[in-house]
């Protein structure tokens, strides 16, 4: 791990691997939610806030923690935090937790926080697990944000709540109803293959022609 940079652990959860775009995990409120860009932010910043917390802290548990009870206990520390998110939203965002209802408990279950416990802060120190939590979140933010952007512009002609011409004029009821989000979600997916596509044809390329360059055959 010590060979890897903070930057490449925070971008993978990006770009590389996120955890949306890329792994296709944590459907639910994806789907569910992104009818507007505020929910995706809210359940974005919820979900992040869970993940670095219940990351940082099975780092920090991992040798104590017996690995047949090791799912058990990532379940306990994850509810813990939930618990907490879903207070202060009810206690200081009470439409913003009415908006998200039952999603924000289901956070609990969610498969990308009980994955990175699992997949990355059972098996590495505190420091890179947060690192890790940060990129993971913030990946899982921006889809949340963009499928909500995407839906609430062409569903509403609004973004945050604020009109946007010309989407005001003919708005597309579908996008705010799920046959939108399935839409929506499905043309960023092929979105992002045809650019991996686009930079591993560029890279091929490159290094084909510094083959030629140096002599080689291609």
């Amino acid at each position: 791990m010590a060979s890897r940079s903070v930057a490449a652990e925070f971008v993978k959860g990006v770009w590389k691997e996120n955890p949306v775009l890329r792994l296709l995990l944590g459907m639910c409120p994806v789907l569910a939610v992104t009818t507007s860009v505020e929910n995706g932010l809210g359940m974005g910043l919820a979900a992040t806030f869970v993940l670095i917390c219940s990351n940082v802290v099975v780092s920090l548990l991992r040798s104590i923690i017996p690995a047949r009870m090791r799912i058990p206990c990532f379940i306990v520390v994850i509810a813990a935090f939930v618990t907490i998110v879903d207070l202060v939203l009810q206690g200081f965002f009470f439409e913003l937790s009415k908006s998200l209802g039952v999603f924000v408990p289901l956070i609990v279950v969610n498969c990308i926080i009980l994955g990175r416990a699992e997949a990355f802060a059972y098996k590495n120190g505190p420091f890179y697990s947060m690192i890790d939590a940060m990129g993971m979140g913030v990946g899982f933010t921006l889809a949340l944000m963009t499928v909500g952007t995407v839906r609430e512009l062409l569903g509403n002609g609004t973004w945050l709540g604020f009109a946007v011409p010309p989407f005001t004029l003919h708005p597309w009821i579908i996008m705010i109803l799920p046959p939108g989000a399935f839409i929506t979600l499905g043309l960023l997916v092929a979105g992002m293959n045809w650019l991996t596509q686009q930079q591993e044809a560029k890279r091929r390329q490159a290094a084909r022609e510094a083959r030629l360059a140096k002599g080689g055959t291609a």
